[in-house]
């Protein structure tokens, strides 16, 4: 679960780092490097919520 949680958070911060990259730079490739990452992010914590209901159920 830990190993979950700063995956998520490692992803998210990627995402948020290439947005600003996108911001500052204005190159195109940074934004689908943050969309990219981010879509990895929400499968990542749909994954993790998952589980925990996995969890409750059994």
């Amino acid at each position: 679960m830990l190993l979950f949680r700063w995956l998520i958070l490692l992803l998210l911060l990627g995402a948020v780092v290439s947005f600003v990259f996108y911001a500052a730079t204005g190159q195109l490739r940074y934004r689908r490097y943050g969309l990219l990452t981010l879509k990895w992010a929400l499968i990542a914590g749909f994954g993790f919520f998952a589980v925990l209901i996995l969890e409750r159920i059994a």
